[in-house]
């Protein structure tokens, strides 16, 4: 007998999600801390209303992200070591691009309807306001994936690493956390660019080098011990993905090394990981020509590249890694 429970089940699970956003826009797992509060004091602190607050702070505590008793709430295990932005462990720092991602999810259907990307956005035709917006807003997140990287990559024999197609660079302020003697160059388009040095200043990395440039076209002036394509491939037309990964490797040393990372990669048979299947619907709202690239089609570029020992992992955020090297 057939039964509803599986559309039954993703619908409910939209509130949960969305109640996860709501909180992390207005910081209340940062502003509870390891603290114990009233729905009243913290709605003075976060200036919203305390008896319409209570009723997202009890949907939370519905959901295990929050503790209360007596009416105090507090974190749960999971908000307090991933949900807290005071924590090096926060997973929160995307919360706004997530925002950006939802919104355009909602459009699938006028997106196909169209034949258009309904919520189109376009790095290349971005003015210097959506430009610099844009990149504060990746800015959080790219601190966090940096470090993400550093735990994966044998920092110790790299003097030398570019970020092509990274925003603001930030991944470059996250990765060298634990070795900051390495050399950092960020390869962006102009417009972006323009924007990242004062976005770097503020995270105190002055010394990034900021090179224009567009990686489909031609390679990094100089060599470097490590690229890295972070949400870059998947932006692009297949023609241009293919030119990126190639010329990503032209910006490498001899035995350099690649890392290609997103969540925008789907399987051989097209049918997982569901990160990388459902976010190749967001592409149709965002991309003229964007897409969730398989694992074969990227291998098929990095070997064409002269890239060797290819491989694929798992990042502790959720998303996929390409490493593989330039042969010496």
């Amino acid at each position: 007998m057939v039964d509803s429970d599986r559309i039954d089940n993703l619908i409910a699970a939209v509130p949960p999600a969305l109640a996860l956003r709501a909180g992390l826009d207005l910081g209340i797992f940062t502003q509870l801390g390891g603290s114990a509060v009233t729905a009243d004091s913290l709605g003075a602190v976060l200036k919203v209303e305390p008896d319409r607050l209570s009723r997202l702070l009890y949907a939370l505590a519905s959901i295990g992200l929050l503790e209360v008793k007596d009416g105090q709430f507090r974190n749960g295990a999971e908000a307090s070591a991933f949900l807290d932005a005071s924590k090096p462990t926060y997973r929160g720092g995307d919360h706004a691009l997530l925002r950006e991602l939802w919104g355009a999810d909602l459009l699938t259907a006028e997106s196909l309807r169209q034949n258009r990307p309904a919520a189109l956005h376009d790095f290349s035709e971005a003015g210097p306001e959506a430009a610099a917006a844009f990149s504060r807003m990746l800015a959080p997140g790219g601190v966090i994936f940096g470090r993400h990287l550093a735990q994966e990559i044998d920092l110790s024999a790299i003097g030398s690493v570019i970020d092509i197609g990274g925003g603001p660079g930030t991944i470059l302020v996250g990765l060298r956390e634990r070795r900051p003697q390495i050399a950092a160059t960020l390869m962006e388009l102009p417009t972006v660019a323009a924007v990242a040095p004062d976005i770097l200043s503020e995270y105190g990395a002055n010394d990034v080098v900021v090179e224009e440039g567009d990686i489909t076209v031609a390679p990094s002036n100089g060599r470097h011990d490590l690229a890295i394509l972070k949400a870059v491939v998947q932006v692009l037309p297949p023609d241009q993905a293919r030119s990126s990964i190639l010329n990503a490797a032209r910006c490498l040393t001899p035995g350099g090394e690649i890392a290609i990372a997103g969540w925008g990669v789907v399987d051989d048979d097209r049918l997982g990981p569901p990160e990388g299947v459902f976010l190749n619907l967001t592409f149709l709202n965002l991309y003229r020509h964007g897409e969730s690239y398989t694992e074969g089609q990227y291998r098929a570029w990095m070997t064409e590249a002269g890239l060797r020992d290819i491989s694929r992992s798992r990042l502790t955020d959720g998303s996929t890694l390409f490493r593989a090297r330039l042969t010496g």
